[in-house]
């Protein structure tokens, strides 16, 4: 096998997030806490999988489940203490498994003692870590906010008559980079956790850090998207290249940016190797894909094409063909469920999509990212009511349609598909109650699926199980480091119902076949002689070749060769 330069463990890992609140209960009180990931430590490790992404478990208000920061330093008492989490670090180092934290410091809480601080008087030695507008300037330029019910990012404050900024909720004000005490800050606290043993950190909307402090006017060039220019700060790059020299390169850790609005012309910026900034970043355009154009939320009234799929992935992996890396994910807690969003969650073809988009991200180039209950085949929830949603961004969202006189009822058919609170649904170990999560009431309900073999224990009992699939698939591709390292080609370009490509590094060659149909269909690769390949795994047991270099596939059929 050809020698791979610049082994990384973060490039040959493969990460498991766990959204706490979700996963496991240990008290009654029907929130996940850190003795309930605990007690799953040996379950994790089972898997194959190789680091922990743990989604934010610091002391909040909860105002965006864990992402409004109060205290950087303290565990959040809904989830446990300290003690609780020195103890989870230490066991997942006895078992190998690796930590990674998220990093939320493109805004704090309103009831971080910062802002706190900052918002008594405009001469506080505070105030300056926010970003403010004197009310005696008038109505500030124009800032657009995710998770506000007037979309508007700039909130009036009578005490000291000023405005504040914040892109998310009124309860996350954005912090300001451009002070050097504010930087000093989040480093500080990225060492104390490094010094804890932590192995790196998932940053959220990091490319949002660095604004333009005299706060014009959305330029032109823009055509008014706030995100576009939220993400092309004029500091953001020193600000990370200061990160890394202060903080990142003295310690061995995985970074990855959470980036939206960066696009493939701006990627390198933030992962060549040579820059000193991140190792791999999380881009957003298969996110884009079924949705409408320039609407985060809102699904495309037409179905997505399998051509258009191929091409996200492989313009990106063309990108990391020589430097920088990628990472891989269909979903996580932001974004429903893959199965019911990329696959097909019907019964007759719940299992072969499931494993079959298993393959697809065990097969490409760059880190995998797998989210709590993807190895298990977990769905969408599909909510009929609004009662049952607890998302601010759904919440609000349907507070503005309601205000606006909207239609409510196509605005929850939408969220069946788009809600993040598909994704948050607790974590399905069994058939007792609330699938295992809880004793209590949970505080988002459980997918009633779980009874019908969508959960851990009837899985792990069964062979051909989904789960144990993953952990299948998760050998093959340690096995081979071509999984990992091999450069990707793209075959069938133009068909709409076969995935189909290669991996190669050296004389190690792979070819792998996706379905994406929900019918059988026959393709034709005249350069892949199939008599000679070796089949190493696939989530069909129908497999059908003939001489003439044809080849069938069932429906959501996936199949991983070895050709060399």
């Amino acid at each position: 096998m050809q020698e791979i330069k610049d082994r990384k463990w973060w490039k040959e890992g493969i990460v498991y997030q766990i959204y706490p609140r979700s996963f496991q209960d240990t008290t009654g009180s029907g929130v996940g806490d850190l003795r309930g990931i605990i007690q799953r430590l040996d379950y994790i490790k089972s898997l194959g999988v190789d680091i922990i992404w743990l989604n934010p478990v610091y002391c909040s208000p909860n105002d965006d489940n864990g992402y409004d920061i109060a205290d950087y330093r303290g565990i959040m008492p809904e989830f446990g203490t300290m003690e609780d989490f020195d103890e989870l670090l230490a066991g997942m180092k006895e078992r190998g498994l690796k930590l990674v934290m998220d990093l939320v410091v493109n805004h704090s809480s309103d009831e971080h003692r910062w802002f706190q601080e900052s918002r008594k008087s405009r001469t506080n030695p505070y105030r300056d870590y926010y970003h403010w507008w004197p009310a005696e300037k008038g109505t500030p330029p124009k800032r657009w906010s995710y998770f506000d019910v007037e979309s508007n990012a700039w909130k009036y404050d009578e005490q000291t008559d000023s405005y504040y900024l914040h892109c998310f909720s009124v309860k996350q004000p954005d912090l300001k980079w451009e002070n050097p005490a504010v930087r000093k800050e989040i480093h500080d606290i990225m060492k104390f956790w490094f010094e804890k043993g932590v192995d790196g950190f998932r940053m959220d909307v990091i490319s949002f850090i660095s604004k333009e402090i005299d706060y014009p006017e959305l330029p032109a060039k823009y055509n008014g998207d706030f995100v576009a220019y939220y993400s092309n700060g004029p500091e953001l790059h020193t600000y990370l290249n200061e990160m890394n020299t202060e903080v990142l390169s003295k310690y061995d850790v995985m970074t990855v940016g959470e980036a939206p609005g960066i696009g493939l012309d701006k990627a390198l910026d933030f992962v060549d190797a040579d820059r000193a900034e991140l190792n791999m970043f999380f881009h957003f355009d298969l996110m884009a894909l079924d949705r409408a154009e320039n609407e985060v939320f809102l699904m495309r009234q037409d179905q997505w094409k399998l051509t258009e799929f191929k091409k996200i992935h492989t313009s990106w992996d063309q990108v990391f063909a020589e430097k920088g890396w990628g990472s891989m994910f269909l979903n996580n807690h932001d974004f429903p469920r893959s199965v019911s969003r990329w696959g097909n969650d019907t019964r007759a073809h719940w299992y072969n999509s499931t494993t079959m988009l298993q393959t697809f991200l065990l097969t490409m180039r760059g880190t995998p990212y797998f989210y709590y209950g993807e190895e298990i085949g977990m769905t969408n929830i599909k909510f009929e009511q609004i009662k049952d949603y607890q998302d601010i961004n759904t919440l609000n969202r349907y507070n503005i349609i309601q205000n606006e006189g909207g239609d409510l009822d196509a605005f929850v058919e939408n969220e069946k598909s788009a809600s993040r609170d598909n994704a948050r649904t607790p974590m399905q170990w069994n058939e007792d109650i609330h699938a295992g999560f809880s004793e209590g009431t949970p505080w988002l309900k459980v997918n009633e699926n779980y009874k019908e073999g969508i959960n851990v224990l009837a899985q792990e009992n069964d062979k051909t199980s989904v789960l144990n699939f993953f952990k299948a698939m998760v050998q093959v591709r340690k096995d081979h480091l071509g999984l990992v390292y091999g450069s990707y080609r793209l075959l069938l370009e133009d068909h709409e119902e076969v995935y189909a490509y290669t991996r190669t590094l050296g004389d190690e060659r792979f070819l792998i076949l996706l379905s994406f149909s929900t019918k059988k269909v026959e393709i034709h690769l005249d350069e892949i002689d199939f008599e000679t390949a070796k089949l190493l795994i696939s989530n069909d047991s129908e497999l059908l070749v003939n001489t003439k270099r044809t080849f069938e596939l069932t429906p959501y059929q996936a199949s991983v060769y070895k050709l060399s």
